[in-house]
């Protein structure tokens, strides 16, 4: 592994190549805030992807983007006289200093439960209305979801056990088939929100992410509908043309293999 001198000049190495491409490469010097943007959201999903399919060298290289893009943002801002990427750095370890009393201060915490709470109290001291102010507005519906009762868990609003959450997951089941014999579609969508709004609350406390948990399970039914699709094509088969059973016995040899 690198040395920290090493590591400071692979850092000073990038900045330096920015510093070049903005003033020599026609699309670096056109790009601006805005138009970075929905890039560096995707360059974020591509790191989701590496980090789930645990691809180091993939990793690596997504890792080295995201980088990139924060060096990027630094770089325009400084072009317009704001900031600059030192101003960004000292910024974050000032924060993390501030907000880890446990190590730079003489506040105890023993647990991550206490560092979590002591974390959100320092959040409201500094100005912040609500504890789910810093939850972004545009997150997918699942993050956000977890987001939300781990801000709320941290000051204290949260179930006793697990068992008290499955209770409340089976009384969301109840009423969610309650509003579908009655037709009323709002009240369906309602109720189903609140039902996966359960699931998700479930699923932190037996420690299981429920995004990545979905993805998964995503990824293996697209392998699996693919080997389905294959599997028929070499049969000169189409998937229209054949029965559930038929369709449904290759299924099962996709599982197993």
């Amino acid at each position: 592994m690198a040395t920290i001198e090493e590591k400071k000049e692979a850092f000073e190495r990038l900045l330096n190549i920015m510093d070049d491409l903005r003033e020599g490469c026609p699309w670096d010097r056109k790009q601006t805030l805005d138009s970075l943007r929905y890039l560096t959201i995707e360059e974020t999903y591509e790191l989701s992807d590496a980090i789930l399919s645990k691809d180091y060298e993939e990793l690596k290289g997504e890792i080295g983007d995201i980088m990139l893009h924060m060096v990027f943002y630094s770089k325009i801002a400084s072009e317009k006289n704001e900031f600059d990427v030192a101003d960004v750095l000292n910024a974050i370890c000032d924060k993390l200093v501030h907000r880890h009393p446990h190590i730079y201060g003489d506040v105890e915490a023993k647990t991550e439960e206490e560092v979590k709470a002591n974390w959100e109290e320092l959040k409201l001291k500094e100005g912040k209305k609500s504890v789910l102010q810093g939850v972004p507005k545009s997150l997918p519906a699942v993050v956000k979801a977890s987001r939300i009762q781990e801000k709320v868990k941290g000051v204290g609003f949260d179930w006793d056990n697990k068992d008290q959450v499955w209770d409340k997951v089976q009384e969301e089941i109840q009423e969610f088939r309650e509003e579908e014999k009655n037709g009323n579609k709002e009240r369906m969508e309602e109720e189903f929100g609140d039902l996966m709004f359960s699931l998700i609350n479930y699923a932190r406390f037996i420690g299981v992410n429920p995004e990545d948990a979905l993805e998964k399970t995503n990824r293996k039914f697209i392998k699996r509908f693919q080997y389905l699709e294959e599997k028929t094509n070499s049969q000169n088969q189409s998937l229209k043309e054949m029965s559930l059973e038929e369709m449904e016995a290759i299924w099962q040899e996709a599982k197993k293999s």
